[in-house]
């Protein structure tokens, strides 16, 4: 029996739930289980807990779980990236029989977590293992977020999927799941050790060049060593494009190879950081302190081009995310307990084809990393990033002090006008929509509120075109998956691309 919309109040244990569904079954209930969890927090004077739960009298049989058919499959598959596309993909694959090789560019999670923090010590930018580039994607060092605005059957695998490889169970309730980067980064170790332990293999520090085609259909996956310079060729059948939404290097290389692409217009802006605490008051009044870390979601549409927030990472850090040497790039992490001072989130506006279009597919990536470049000269040249409190941004000077924000950004930071780096619109319309916004999220404008930029990482500026087999449509045996490529935003979207591309590619070798 399922049973909605039971309503506890904050402090009252989750054993009422089994109280109030023998109520429902009249008798005894031997089987519970929570369906979805969420806040309701319309009344600030009588917050409530949302459930709906499913219960039995007597515990229903657990199934084993049965892999597919996993006959060893002859066809080789490559997969091109760690992320959520590339991991998932990879996953799939193994578990109907074939064995991918996954070839990422960067280093294991474990070597990104120490090359980041030397990074922000030392300020020593390694370009392929960093916040962007390695093991789990750029969406290791974030806040795990799991919301998607898209809706498939694939997302209740892909949650299970995490919960199998180390996430807590509760994601597959909770209205608003997230991992947290601490969490993320045992996932996607157990994800690369399960790939190898069933036949799989994952290779690190090793970057694409391009893809080999005869008779208009892929049959090696060219690479290189980005420690040793070694190339390397990969004999495939099928190729998995799941590059990430930083790869410039490798747009340009498969733009070189005469892949089908067209630019894709994405949002830029800053990391604006308030107290958490205030935060807190604002979405639950008195209950924050007995309450998880409250979270917003903002749009606005008060300037010339709409604005919004993304990626709010309660109790978080703003990450020092650059990978390319000479630019600033900022990012937000949190970790599962959410338990950081600052709360932050991007505050964005969109840009148009028509700010960056010069004739050139990648004419958007070259307007990002305008930005980054001009950032990292700004503040200083040595990865410090460019900060300026609301009060003073509003005013178009440069700030003298912090008030009651301080950065997060763990590589250093520089006082400086924002207005004197963001594109006029762009900084006009964040004016606009900080006002407009802090009518709807009390303090969400207050002068203390400090701005961290840029953030020019949103999402790919180009899509690799596909048809309906998910096949490059240029380059046959090719699929384009993921963020990177134009076909994700964000952990879920792109995991589950990841199951969508390798079912397709594995169509063709069923027989």
């Amino acid at each position: 029996m399922r049973i909605d919309n039971i309503k506890l109040k904050i402090g009252e244990s989750e054993g009422k739930l089994k109280k109030i569904a023998e109520e429902k079954l009249r008798g005894k209930c031997g089987y519970l289980r929570i369906l979805r969890k969420s806040l309701d927090a319309r009344n600030k004077a009588d917050i409530r807990w949302v459930y709906s739960v499913e219960a039995e009298k007597s515990a229903p049989e657990g199934a084993p779980r049965v892999l597919p058919q996993t006959k060893r499959r002859e066809k080789k598959i490559v997969v091109i990236g760690s992320g959520p596309a590339g991991l998932f993909c990879a996953v799939r694959l193994i578990e109907h029989g074939f064995c991918p090789i996954v070839l990422e560019r960067g280093g294991n999670v474990d070597e990104r977590a120490a090359r980041n923090e030397k990074f922000f010590c030392e300020r020593i930018l390694d370009e392929n293992t960093n916040v962007q580039f390695g093991e789990g994607g750029a969406g290791t060092f974030s806040d795990g977020k799991l919301n998607t605005q898209t809706h498939t059957p694939l997302n209740r695998e892909v949650l299970e999927t995490f919960v199998r490889f180390g996430a807590p169970e509760e994601i597959l309730y909770l209205a608003k799941p997230h991992i947290g980067s601490d969490n993320l980064k045992n996932v996607v170790k157990n994800m690369r050790r399960y790939i190898c332990s069933l036949g799989g293999e994952v290779c690190f520090h090793t970057l694409f060049d391009g893809a080999a085609m005869k008779g208009g259909a892929v049959y090696e996956a060219l690479a290189h060593s980005v420690t040793t310079g070694e190339r390397y060729r990969y004999p495939c059948d099928a190729l998995v494009l799941a590059i990430g939404h930083s790869s410039r290097d490798t747009f340009a290389a498969l733009l070189g190879q005469g892949f089908a692409m067209e630019q894709r217009e994405f949002a830029i802006g800053a990391r604006i950081e308030h107290l958490q605490e205030k935060i807190g008051l604002a979405q639950y009044s008195a209950w924050h302190k007995t309450l998880p870390p409250a979270d917003y979601k903002l749009v606005s549409h008060a300037g010339a081009r709409s604005a919004f927030t993304f990626c709010m990472c309660p109790g978080g850090y703003v990450m020092p995310a650059s990978s390319e040497r000479g630019g600033v790039v900022t990012n937000g992490m949190s970790n599962y307990a959410r338990d950081g001072r600052n709360a932050n989130s991007a505050l964005l506006v969109q840009i148009r084809r028509e700010d960056f279009d010069r004739g050139n597919v990648l004419d958007g990536a070259e307007f990002q990393r305008k930005i980054e470049r001009a950032a990292f000269t700004m503040a200083g040249g040595d990865y410090s990033a460019p900060v300026q409190r609301a009060e003073d941004f509003f005013l178009n000077r440069e700030s003298k002090s912090f008030g009651e924000v301080t950065p997060t950004y763990a590589a250093g930071t520089a006082m400086c006008d924002l207005n004197r780096l963001l594109p006029e619109q762009v900084a006009e319309s964040m004016k606009a929509a900080l006002r407009d916004m802090g009518k709807r999220l009390s303090g969400f404008d207050h002068p203390d509120a400090l701005l961290t930029a840029p953030e020019t990482r949103f999402s790919s500026p180009v899509r690799i075109l596909r048809g309906e087999t998910l096949e490059s449509a240029s380059h046959g045996g090719v699929y384009p998956c993921g963020e990177g490529c134009g076909y994700a935003g964000g952990i879920m979207s792109s995991a589950a691309d990841g199951l969508r591309v390798a079912e397709k590619s594995f169509e063709k070798y069923e027989n």
